[in-house]
């Protein structure tokens, strides 16, 4: 992906990574379109940061997904990016089915079901577009499990497959698919995580996205540094190790 020059849809940026990367991007002479569930939220992003175009928008709901869409291809009828990037964590007990089940529900629904109709929703607009990207977002945890968080695990698992499935399906066409792979940032995705020594500080991890972006236009998947002890566990031989030192050390899945 370019580093500049794009229209760029980055739906679930009304905070963390989201909106700290939509605001590097805008900086790096990008047109940003974040989008989000809240109108109160959206109206003092876009007070904030003039330029920064709005969009409301429920990724759990397919209704509002293909309301956002056309209200984006009619507003910006040259966009060439959608970042996927909404995404919920929930803390789950599996050995008590009325503790987990719902929430399991839920962040599969907006994990994996949110970007596969975000996808669906873009993907011929995109392919009519000269050089287009799709950049959805797994984790490190898609490669090594917190055990306190199994359907989250499992969902940046399944969109690391789809990553790689679509991008042999859209190999003749214009658009190119990259995967985020975030390790543990200090955000809001579970209580605590803001503050946790173990996570990367948000700035510093936006910082090394933009500069990878930048240093590799033809990346498949973006790793930061401190992603790689989780994503590369298997192949070096040490995933056992990976795992236990990952659910001794750290809550939060760093």
């Amino acid at each position: 992906m370019n580093i500049s020059g794009n229209t760029v849809f980055i739906p679930g940026s009304t905070s963390g990574i989201g909106l700290a990367l939509a605001l590097e991007l805008k900086a790096k002479g990008n047109r940003v379109i974040v989008g989000g569930r809240r109108a109160d939220v959206l109206e003092r992003i876009a007070a904030e940061h003039p330029g920064l175009g709005t969009v409301r928008i429920d990724t759990a709901d397919p209704a509002s997904i293909d309301s956002a869409a056309k209200e984006v291809l009619a507003r910006y009828p040259d966009l060439n990016v959608l970042v996927t990037m909404a995404g919920i964590m929930r803390v789950e007990d599996w050995r008590r089915p009325e503790s987990f089940l719902a929430s399991a529900e839920s962040v599969i629904t907006t994990n994996l079901l949110g970007p596969i109709r975000l996808i669906a929703a873009f993907v011929e607009h995109l392919q009519k577009q000269p050089d287009a990207t799709i950049v959805t977002v797994s984790s490190g945890l898609a490669f090594a499990p917190l055990k306190i968080t199994p359907s989250y695990n499992a969902s940046k698992a399944a969109i690391h497959m789809l990553s790689e499935s679509i991008r042999l399906q859209l190999a003749d066409t214009s658009v190119k698919i990259v995967e985020l792979e975030p390790p543990s940032v200090r955000t809001s995705l579970l209580p605590g995580q803001e503050d946790s020594e173990f996570a990367m500080p948000l700035d510093e991890f936006v910082a090394e996205v933009v500069a990878l972006f930048q240093a590799q236009p033809d990346a498949k998947e973006i790793q930061v540094e401190r992603v790689k002890f989780l994503r590369y566990g298997e192949a070096r031989g040490d995933y056992d190790q990976v795992v236990e030192t990952l659910n001794a050390s750290d809550p939060h899945g760093e």
